[in-house]
């Protein structure tokens, strides 16, 4: 195997710790900017965009000023949609260090696989003792594959159980150089028609399905994670088109169901952006455990959440 590169950078969103989810045991995941996919319930929307980006929180505005002379490129006005011309602004984050309230924020930051390393060390002990470990999350994580490939492969140098959660949307060279590095893939599978994924994704599923099987072929363990999402896959007849999709990759025995909620919608107005799913209510609970029985009774087992 090659050296490991620690100098490596990525851009990091978020480090979520004492996770016992997302894989086996006790888990921190680290959450990986940029997904070429536009899912409508996204709960995540500054995980699409690679680059660091700006939060802009009106509540927690005093209008002080402070951020307007710090900016370099004037993208800042109460006249602008928002407070952030997006159009202008070049993420530079000046302005979020000047802001005294954090009405301001930078979601993103760029970090080196060392510098990741030396953050989930922390948690090394509880890895140890439950044998979680780390896992990747997005966004994509494929989308920044060089990144994902050192810090997973440095994460097993320090001998930790690696998990990625991923779309498979990428290509089957990332697949092949990457997937040899996770010990459990979380594969989200939205829907089997390609009409019903493109019309809620924005993107075809054809490579993702290839790719689900060449994860299965290369990873040692994978779960199917569908999220079930009202009027777009949450039918008996949907999930039984993926359950008997789910059934014939090699080693898959699991799939997930995760009813659709609606708690990132209001990091869309912090982007000011328009929630997708508009006023679409949650999936009731009660909507899962017939859908459950569905992939049950394909010889797969069935949870709920995960």
């Amino acid at each position: 195997m090659a050296p490991i590169n620690y100098d490596q950078e990525g851009v990091v969103f978020d480090i979520q710790r004492y996770s016992i989810h997302d894989g086996p045991g006790v888990r921190t995941i680290v959450f990986l900017k940029g997904c070429p996919l536009r899912c409508r319930w996204c709960s995540n929307p500054e995980s699409q965009d690679p680059k660091p980006e700006l939060f802009y929180k009106d509540s927690s505005c005093i209008h002080c000023g402070k951020c307007l002379p710090v900016c370099p490129v004037a993208a800042l006005s109460q006249d602008n949609p928002g407070f952030v011309d997006r159009d202008k602004c070049i993420r530079c984050g000046a302005c979020a260090e000047a802001c005294p309230t954090d009405a301001l924020t930078r979601s993103g930051k760029v970090m080196t696989v060392n510098q990741v390393l030396q953050e989930v060390r922390k948690d090394a002990t509880h890895y140890r003792r439950s044998g979680g470990g780390i896992t990747l999350s997005g966004g994509e994580p494929l989308m920044q594959s060089d990144f994902a490939r050192e810090l997973l492969k440095a994460c097993h140098e320090q001998g930790w159980n690696t998990a990625m959660e991923t779309t498979g949307f990428t290509t089957p060279e990332i697949i092949a150089d990457v997937m040899p590095h996770v010990d459990h893939a979380l594969l989200d599978i939205k829907a089997i028609d390609p009409a019903v994924h493109m019309a809620n994704t924005g993107v075809d599923n054809r490579i993702i399905l290839e790719n689900a099987i060449r994860t299965a072929m290369t990873s040692k363990s994978v779960v199917v994670r569908v999220p079930v999402v009202p009027g777009v896959n949450d039918t008996e007849q949907a999930i039984s088109d993926i359950g008997n999709f789910a059934k014939m990759l090699p080693g898959v025995e699991t799939v997930h169901l995760l009813g659709y909620h609606s708690y990132g919608e209001n990091k869309y107005g912090l982007l000011n952006r328009a929630y997708p799913m508009g006023d679409t209510p949650d999936l009731p609970k009660d909507a899962l455990p017939p859908l459950k029985k569905v992939i049950e009774s394909l010889g797969l087992n069935c949870m709920i959440g995960g």
